[in-house]
C-alpha cells in the first residue's frame, strides 16, 4: 500500500514538472517567435545608429540596447545563419514598430548613401556644435541655435534645470550619421537621448547624490574640468581642486579662467584682471560655488573623472602653454609656478585675489 502510495506522488510530482516545462517551453517558443516576427519595440519608432565596422554582435546588442528586439543572441544566430555578417551599414536608422528580424537585417543592411559623418569633439559649447553640423551641411546653424534655445525637450536630466543656455553640457559629444537639411529639432533629440543612454545612468546619479550634488552640478564640473585638462590624471586632480575649495570655507571662490571666457565669449592664452571683474553668474571670480551652467558639452571620461575625483591637497593649478598643468597645495607654490611658466606670455598674470 506504502509502495502503491510513493509511487501515486512520484507520478504527481512528474506530471506537474512536466506541465511546468511544457508551459515554460511555450513561453519562451511564444517569446522567440514572436520576437521574430514582430520585435519588442514598445515605443512607435527608434532612431539608431550603426557605427563603421560593427558586426552583427554590435548590431543585435545595439538593437537590444534600444528595445527593438527582446533576445539578442536569438537575432545574433538568425542574422549569421541568413548571411548578414559582413553586409550592416553605416549610418542613422528609423526603425518601426512591428519590424521582426528579417525587416530588421534588410533595413541595416541597405546602404545610407546620403547619410553625413559628423563628429562632435568633446568640450564643444552649443554654438560649436552648431558651427559643426552647418559646416557639414546637415542643418543651419542659426535654425540649430534657435532649436535649442525654443524648443521643450522631454528627459529627465533636463527637468527642473533653469539655465541660461538650457542645453549645454547635454549635447553628448559622439559621432552622428544625418542626411542633408535635417530638421535640428532631430538633430538635438538624437544628440540628447545619446546622452541619456551613454551619460544619465544610474552609478553616476547615485555617485552624485553620495557626494552631496545634483547630477546637474557634476555636469557643470565636469564641463569646467573637461576645459581645464585634457589627460584623465590631470582631470581628477583638477577636480579634486574644485571640490576642496567648495569644501573649505576658506575658499570662497573657485576662480576658473575658463568660466570667465566662456562669460566673456572668448578664448585668451592669459586672461586680464578686468576679464575677472566681468560681471556674470558664470564668472567663477566673481561669485562663490559652481557658475549658473556647463560651460561646455563634457564627454564621459571628464564626467566619470568628477565624480571620481582624486582626493589631493591641491588648491591651485596652472598650465603651461603646452597645456601641462602643474598643481599647487599653497599660493606661495602656486605664485612661483604661475610667474616661471607665465614669464613669456603675453597678457596681465591672473592672481587668487582671495588671498
Amino acid at each position: 500500500m506504502k509502495k502503491q502510495k510513493q509511487n501515486s506522488k512520484k507520478k504527481i510530482v512528474f506530471f506537474v514538472c512536466l506541465a511546468v516545462l511544457v508551459t515554460l517551453f511555450t513561453v519562451v517558443t511564444v517569446s522567440f517567435y514572436g520576437d521574430l516576427k514582430k520585435g519588442a519595440l514598445v515605443k512607435e519608432s527608434a532612431t539608431l545608429t550603426v557605427e563603421v565596422g560593427n558586426g552583427t554582435l554590435a548590431v543585435a546588442a545595439l538593437l537590444k540596447e534600444y528595445g527593438v528586439i527582446g533576445h539578442e543572441k536569438l537575432f545574433a544566430c538568425y542574422a549569421q545563419g541568413k548571411g548578414y555578417d559582413r553586409l550592416w551599414q553605416q549610418g542613422t536608422f528609423t526603425v518601426e514598430k512591428g519590424m521582426g528580424y528579417h525587416a530588421l537585417c534588410a533595413l541595416l543592411t541597405t546602404p545610407q548613401l546620403a547619410s553625413i559623418r559628423v563628429t562632435i569633439p568633446e568640450g564643444k559649447q552649443v554654438r560649436q556644435i552648431a558651427e559643426i553640423f552647418a559646416k557639414a551641411g546637415v542643418c543651419d546653424a542659426a535654425d540649430f541655435l534657435t532649436a535649442a534655445a525654443e524648443n521643450t525637450f522631454d528627459y529627465p536630466f533636463l527637468a527642473g534645470i533653469d539655465h541660461e543656455n538650457p542645453l549645454e553640457g547635454y549635447l553628448f559629444p559622439d559621432t552622428y550619421y544625418f542626411e542633408a537639411n535635417t530638421d535640428p529639432v532631430q538633430v538635438i533629440n538624437e544628440m540628447l537621448a545619446n546622452f541619456e543612454r551613454k551619460a544619465y545612468l544610474q552609478p553616476y546619479i547615485d555617485r552624485a547624490e553620495e557626494l552631496g550634488y545634483r547630477f546637474d552640478d557634476m555636469i557643470i564640473l565636469a564641463s569646467m574640468v573637461e576645459s581645464e585638462a585634457t589627460t584623465r590624471a590631470d582631470r581628477e586632480n583638477v577636480a579634486g581642486v574644485f571640490f576642496n575649495r567648495l569644501h573649505n570655507p576658506s575658499y570662497t571662490k573657485l576662480q576658473s579662467c575658463v568660466t570667465v571666457e566662456y562669460a566673456l565669449g572668448i578664448k585668451k592664452s592669459i586672461i586680464s584682471y578686468a576679464d575677472t571683474r566681468y560681471d556674470s553668474p558664470y564668472n567663477t571670480y566673481l561669485y562663490p560655488g559652481l557658475p549658473i551652467g556647463p560651460i561646455c558639452c563634457p564627454g564621459i571620461d571628464s564626467l566619470e573623472a568628477t565624480l571620481y575625483y582624486a582626493e589631493n591637497n591641491y588648491y591651485y593649478f596652472q598650465s603651461d602653454e603646452n597645456g601641462k598643468l602643474y598643481f599647487a597645495e599653497t599660493y606661495g607654490e602656486h605664485a612661483v609656478v604661475q610667474a616661471k611658466v607665465q614669464e613669456d606670455w603675453e597678457g596681465e598674470v591672473i592672481e587668487d585675489y582671495n588671498h
